[in-house]
């Protein structure tokens, strides 16, 4: 068994939290452990590792495992890693880098999110391996319990979500696009951020009291690997099985941006984004009563009610299954947001002791 490694990320306080006068009330106390200290909250949360205010996306990058996930993928495995928090903790920003960067104006080198590194560490891969990589992606969004394809032409529409005894839950019809390079999929991702252009600028996306940009819908990124014969294995670590010996081996490296978790009182959402907020907390809800229940022992399991959101059916494998996840919590360090901070740190808590047999 395989347990589900956690990182915390702390981001900082924004200028109207200081402005407001809001305290510090989470700390990171190294070797993975962070502190929470305010009136009636005196706790210590300890983590596969705990990034602060002044880390630097290279050293979440480098410090989560991601690395080592991305080597699993080339290896063949499915892989999946997941940023989710409170609406404004920093989510989209630890995956992509600036929502503010597009083709005309790309990010600083060391702004990069996880996804962009990701691809930087698959090209190096590949080339130091001597491996033959071809290359595919498709994104999809989850938005009011619909599934729609961001990459196809047009408006989304919403896409069928089937089952299959072999492949177990997938969506029909979604459109899979082939790269001749791993730069073609880090110019996706720049056309992915740039308004005129296709992708996250057609996930939906609005502005309340907590966050200017708040996602509106929960965003998967696949990066479907083949790597042809001729190239070497890469070692995966001891606690993850080797895949036997066959002529090309076929991984998937999923990144899932989560549309976070709010209360409607605080965003002062009406109408449509009431609607929307409503939606997001019941599937994210679903997630965590999925989760809450893979982490008990296998023996005292009950059923795992994957079917009760879409988001569940399209996590289902990367949770309860052969996958290997990575879970990042993003978390505000501001007294405002104590009630969703604990709520996110007891959330990531119970995904540590859940496990997968990849």
């Amino acid at each position: 068994p395989h347990p589900l490694p956690s990182a915390i990320r702390v981001r900082p306080l924004t200028c109207t939290e200081t402005r407001r006068g809001d305290r510090r009330v989470v700390h990171s106390l190294g070797d993975g452990t962070v502190h929470v200290s305010a009136a009636r909250h005196d706790v210590t949360f300890g983590f596969s590792a705990v990034f602060d205010a002044g880390a630097s996306q290279d050293a979440v990058f480098e410090g989560s495992g991601m690395r080592q996930l991305v080597e699993l993928a080339i290896d063949g495995f499915s892989c999946t890693v997941f940023a989710f928090g409170q609406t404004g903790s920093g989510k989209t920003y630890t995956l992509m880098g600036p929502l503010t960067q597009s083709e005309s104006r790309p990010a600083a080198p060391g702004l990069l999110g996880l996804m962009q590194r990701s691809f930087a560490c698959l090209l190096e891969q590949s080339r130091s391996c001597g491996s033959d990589l071809a290359l595919s992606a498709s994104y999809l969004e989850i938005y009011n319990e619909q599934v729609r394809d961001l990459l196809s032409p047009g408006p989304p529409c919403a896409l069928p979500l089937r089952w299959s005894k072999t492949c177990g839950f997938y969506v029909e019809n979604q459109l899979s696009v082939d790269f001749d390079s791993l730069e073609a999929i880090a110019d996706l991702l720049l056309q992915v951020l740039d308004p005129p252009l296709a992708g996250s600028q057609r996930r939906r996306t609005s502005a309340h009291a907590l966050n200017r940009h708040s996602s509106r819908s929960h965003a998967l990124l696949t990066i479907h690997i083949r790597s042809r014969a001729g190239g070497q294995s890469i070692t995966p670590p001891i606690l993850v099985p080797q895949p036997s010996a066959c002529p090309s081996k076929q991984g998937t490296l999923c990144f899932v941006d989560l549309a976070g978790s709010e209360r409607v009182k605080e965003t002062g959402s009406t109408g449509e984004l009431s609607v929307e907020a409503n939606n997001i907390n019941r599937s994210l809800l679903a997630l965590g009563h999925c989760i809450s229940l893979l982490a008990k022992p296998r023996g005292k399991r009950m059923h795992i009610p994957y079917r009760d959101s879409k988001l569940t059916r399209l996590l289902a494998r990367s949770l309860g299954g052969s996958g290997i996840t990575l879970m990042v919590a993003c978390i505000s360090p501001s007294s405002r947001c104590l009630s969703e901070t604990l709520s996110t740190l007891h959330y990531a808590s119970r995904a540590r002791r859940v496990t997968t047999r990849p």
